[in-house]
């Protein structure tokens, strides 16, 4: 049972491990440690967010790649305007992804949810 559990663990942080070389580790800077340290350090906060945002479409996106979340949500091909002094965000018609970067932008911009207890 501990041996099945061990090895769950480590698949995950080989995934993990995988993502973030397809990522942004690829290019990492320089041969400058600290610099390469800071590039890690917001290479795992890029990694987490993705998670986040992955994880608060609440569609199947929870458990794709940092890449696949990049090229569905946040690489869209939208057109910004404005109107009366307000900030239009126009999204694609017949977008596969609108529900969940609906969501998405309800749970990052929207008014704060009731606290429970």
């Amino acid at each position: 049972m501990t041996a099945d559990k061990s090895r769950r663990g480590h698949a995950i942080i080989e995934q993990v491990k995988a993502d973030l070389k397809d990522s942004a580790l690829a290019h990492l800077p320089s041969g400058v440690f600290s610099a390469n340290a800071a590039w890690l350090v917001l290479a795992t906060i890029a990694f987490n967010l993705s998670r986040a945002v992955g994880s608060l479409t609440g569609t199947d996106l929870s458990k794709v790649r940092s890449g696949t979340i990049r090229r569905k949500l946040i690489q869209i091909p939208a057109r910004i305007s404005t109107s009366a002094r307000r900030i239009m965000l126009h999204l694609p018609t017949s977008w596969p992804w609108e529900t969940g970067w609906q969501t998405l932008f309800a749970a990052a911009c929207g008014p704060p949810q009731a606290a429970t207890i």
